[in-house]
């Protein structure tokens, strides 16, 4: 049966359209019972409802399905994804809709429907002849939605309303609109809340602490005093945009200090403002990440950011909200009219960006309570009151708990429990916490992604020779740190007989096992980067591929795809060339073993000349970059040497970097400028770049005083004069001033991006000092550089072009994600470091070390200890409580205590030990050693009982 839809739709420029699309009906949709004789086919599908229907429920003494609306899925997720609950029918309305409101629960929804134990059907109702409704005239699309709901259910109680077997079969509607609910019973559907359903479920009480509370349930539990102000609706929100009074933004919470945030206001281009929020009023319940309206404050409110480190320790019997009077007022500084920030006020959100989030339950003081305050492990998240009766059996447990809503009388979001994940301080506990908040896709490849990997034993053959040169006579080899299995670049160097050298740069041809738009594509492309932790990798594609197949071994034969130059020896270009091709890499080593053949004269076999070779080009290349402005920053790395047993850290050190590294670096940058020079020439619109922007000014205020206390001028008007300014600034007598002077540098700069050529105009890559730049050297654990290997493969012949990959906005999208992959695979990483570095520190016990001053706070200094790639908070605390002991000195910046005063880079004695007291947030202590402040505790305030809310970060 044919119907045909009709719809009018606006176009850019204002026309009216007429839209009309045929919809067909059929009469042979499975209802997808094993109960059903009527509807099934000649050859129909296994049973996806069962004949044992749903749990025991005091509410329906009968067999049951469930039918839940759209609200339920999108607000009880987490109650469907439970195991106790099954056989429930998810109607194509409800799908299209939950897709078109959420892309996160759309995907856990289609997740649970692909669990085959968990017995969820979709049934498609909208093409179904009997269930199929046309919309009313002047009723709204949610309306009919929900009346095409009611009527599936109907005709589902109508269908299965006699089993086979004789006993009776009930449908359920689960709908938490009450409307909705009297309108269903009225055309003879059983109706019920979903929490009402949920309590009705005999031997089952866990899954109420799933149950996410509607606004009525968390009204229940918060107080009638008003401490927020009231969000503005959408509406006047988008009024005020529009007219300039408010200004959106994503509101970004203060790591160090919970009275603090920013809201970055994107402008043209990569500008963009970011606007001060302090204090409990101003922060108007925003949660990190959430899309925000802010309003400015009048300039004469404008504050300066806090140097303070506060932590909420939680409520002490001040629901209210008074207890945090005291930490504002440490907010307050006084600062000169150039330091001002432009501040503002939150008045309503946007878009929030809640997600489930990992941490520990406090434990109540109220015996036998069943309200707690769950503590994030991010310390960015508000606390969340929950309800739970499972407190006893949770406490010393991570779990993890979503954020139901955020009424104005509550100090606190409520939420509620999703699920426990182990004992806190177990090693798989916390690397799966680490997982999981840094939001890094970690389970293992599914079945549909490994069924497109090649068939074991593989060899190359004849037509994978096809536009590929054989190489496999040249001296390749390899050079990576020790353990690396995931090889994915390969380098030679040889003596073409007419005074140049050939160099080339061979990489994993990936893109010949991952082919366009399969599973095995969308999986990588969703990954995005492999992530390093410190025991273990989190791999982009299968381990067949990364540690195997697409790994350049030696005395293996493997397909590859290579950059090759004709140089002189003074590494100048004289031409390049890209071709597909098949290598055998003649040695792997690492970077030790590869410095050791270079500095050892008695060896002189191929692969050793090819690495000296390939050394003195490099050195030619790093001076000549550097001479243009190329960036030489540092960061305080740590490598862990680990238990082959245990995988426990038993030893730590920092990293250390050899000419090799630099070699390798080399050349990995020099393929990289040359392959994005080749596929912006050939697609100007849609070739995948990455660019690094040159800071605000703003970001070396920082740097400029710390140069400024030691009597040096940092120049920050281009990279150029940074660089130069870095390369002179020596302090006599303090050797290691320059590399802090550097790490320094390295906190003031902007994140390098992936871009779509045709979405961007400005191209250069600040660090580097280049104009153009990609990354195409590792596509084994980088998906941007599998599309770039696409791109130069189409560019050269050597392959065929798709749609997507010449669709920019699609590149554009493609990038956002890699993006934040990227970045999240940073953070990762850096959290795993921190946790070994605990670990370390657990089994060493004290340590007296020698640091330097990174930053100066006021109540605090952060120390760096370079010894162990370090850093660390000492508080000051001022146990007498007469009169202000700490000075602190906004514009040098400087800390007085007691007369002693604590600038930048100054040396400093610290005790180094692991302070266990607060299991949620186990963190590296120091106290001051030397210079001793006679008076004044330096513990961090966490060791103290009398200690206010500040703690260690």
């Amino acid at each position: 049966m044919l119907k045909s839809k009709t719809f009018l739709k606006k176009t850019r420029s204002g026309r009216v359209l007429k839209v009309v699309r045929e919809h067909y009906l059929r009469d042979d949709i499975w209802c997808g019972s094993e109960l059903c004789v009527e509807c099934r086919q000649e050859s129909p599908p296994p049973p996806v409802l069962q004949r044992d229907a749903c749990r025991e429920s005091s509410l329906c003494a009968s067999r049951h399905y469930i039918i839940p609306d759209t609200n339920v899925v999108l607000h009880q997720i987490d109650i469907l994804e439970d195991p106790l609950i099954n056989n429930v029918i998810i109607l194509q309305t409800v799908l299209q809709e939950v897709r078109h409101r959420s892309a996160p629960i759309y995907k856990r929804i289609k997740d649970v429907i692909h669990n085959a134990s968990k017995h969820f059907y979709t049934f498609t109702n909208e093409h179904h002849r009997e269930t199929f409704i046309e919309r009313e005239q002047g009723e709204s699309a949610n309306d009919r939605n929900d009346r095409a709901i009611r009527t599936a259910a109907r005709w589902y109680s109508e269908h299965l309303k006699k089993a086979p077997d004789g006993e009776e079969l009930q449908v359920i509607l689960l709908t938490d609109d009450k409307g909705n609910r009297e309108k269903a019973e009225g055309c003879g559907v059983i109706a019920y809340k979903c929490e009402e359903y949920i309590k009705s479920l005999i031997g089952s009480p866990e899954l109420m602490d799933r149950l996410a509370l509607c606004t009525d349930d968390a009204n229940e539990i918060t107080s009638s005093k008003i401490l927020f102000p009231e969000h503005l609706p959408l509406s006047r929100i988008q009024a005020g945009i529009k007219s300039g009074t408010f200004l959106q933004g994503v509101f970004r919470a203060s790591r160090d200090n919970y009275l603090e945030a920013t809201v970055f206001v994107q402008g043209d281009g990569d500008d963009g403002t970011e606007i001060l929020i302090q204090g409990l009023q101003n922060l108007n319940r925003a949660v990190h990440q959430d899309l925000v309206a802010v309003e400015l404050l009048p300039r004469n409110l404008w504050v300066t950011p806090s140097s303070v480190v506060l932590v909420d320790e939680g409520p002490k019997g001040d629901e209210d909200g008074d207890g945090d009077e005291e930490e504002q007022k440490m907010l307050k500084c006084d600062a000169s009219e150039s330091m001002l920030k432009p501040t503002g006020k939150i008045v309503g959100i946007i878009k929030r960006n809640w997600r489930p989030f990992c941490g520990m339950l406090s434990r109540s003081e109220i015996k036998e309570a069943t309200r707690h305050l769950f503590t994030p492990a991010d310390r960015r998240i508000p606390r969340i009151r929950i309800e739970t009766r499972q407190a006893s059996a949770l406490m010393g447990q991570r779990i993890m708990v979503a954020i139901d809503g955020w009424p104005k009388s509550s100090r606190y979001p409520n939420g509620h429990f999703v699920r426990s994940l182990g004992s806190a301080g177990d090693k798989e506990t916390e690397t799966e916490v680490l997982l999981l908040e840094h939001d890094v896709p970690h389970q293992p490849f599914s079945q549909a992604v490994l069924s497109f990997l090649p068939k074991m034993p593989w060899a190359i053959a004849e037509e994978d020779m096809r536009n590929r040169v054989d190489l496999r006579k040249l001296c390749v080899c390899s050079v990576d740190p020790p353990g690396c299995t995931d090889i994915d670049d390969a380098l030679h160097c040889r003596d073409l007989g007419n005074g140049n050298l050939e160099v080339g740069v061979h990489i994993a041809d990936v893109s010949h096992f991952i082919r366009p738009g399969n599973t095995l594509d969308q999986e990588a492309a969703s990954r995005g980067t492999t992530v390093y932790l410190c025991e273990k990798r989190i791999d982009m594609v299968p381990e067949l591929l990364s540690s195997n197949l697409c790994s350049l071994r030696c005395n293996v034969d493997r397909l590859a795809f290579s950059c090759i130059w004709e140089m002189n020896h003074n590494a100048e270009i004289i031409s390049t060339r890209f071709t597909k091709s098949v290598i055998n890499s003649k040695a792997s080593l690492t970077y030790a073993e590869a410095q050791l053949r270079i500095d050892d004269t008695n060896m002189n076999d191929d692969v050793t000349r090819s690495l000296r070779g390939l050394n003195a080009l490099a050195k030619i290349l790093k001076k000549r970059r550097i001479d243009k402005g190329a960036l030489t920053l540092s960061s305080p790395e740590v490598r862990f040497h680990m238990d082959s047993e245990t995988h426990d850290p038993i030893d730590l050190q920092a990293k250390e970097l050899k000419e090799t590294n630099s070699l390798v670096e080399e050349f990995m940058l020099l393929a990289n400028i040359s392959v994005a020079q080749k596929i912006y020439d050939e697609f100007s619109e849609c070739a995948l770049l990455r660019k690094h922007p040159a800071p605000p000014p703003s970001n070396y205020d920082i740097l400029s005083k710390a140069a400024k206390a030691k009597g040096l001028v940092i120049r920050t008007d281009s990279a150029k004069a940074l660089a130069d300014s870095l390369d002179m600034a020596q302090v006599e007598g303090f050797s290691y001033f320059n590399t802090l002077l550097r790490i320094l540098g390295t906190r003031c700069m902007m994140q390098a991006v992936y871009f779509c050529s045709g979405m961007d105009s400005d191209f250069h890559h600040y660090g580097l000092a280049s104009p153009i730049y990609t990354h195409f050297t590792s596509p084994i654990r980088r998906y941007a550089d599998i599309i770039v290997h696409r791109l130069l493969a189409v560019a050269i012949g050597a392959d065929c072009t798709y749609s997507d990959l010449m669709d920019k906005h699609k590149q554009a999208a493609l990038c956002n994600n890699l993006n934040y992959r990227h970045k999240m695979a940073q953070y990762a990483q850096r959290a795993s470091v921190a946790f070994h570095t605990q670990l370390f520190f657990k089994s060493r016990g004290i340590q007296n070390e020698d640091g330097y001053i990174l930053f100066v706070r006021k109540n605090a200094i952060i120390v760096l200890i370079p010894k162990f790639g370090l850093e660390g908070t000492v508080f000051f605390e001022n146990k007498e409580k007469r009169g202000p002991r700490l000075l602190f000195d906004e514009e040098v910046p400087s800390l007085t205590v007691e007369g002693h005063t604590f600038n930048m880079f100054d040396r400093v004695k610290v005790t180094i030990s692991l302070d266990a007291s607060n299991i949620q947030h186990q963190k590296i202590r120091m106290a001051l050693l030397e210079p001793v402040i006679p008076g004044v505790s330096m513990s961090p305030p966490e060791m103290e009982p009398e200690a206010k809310r500040v703690k260690l970060i």
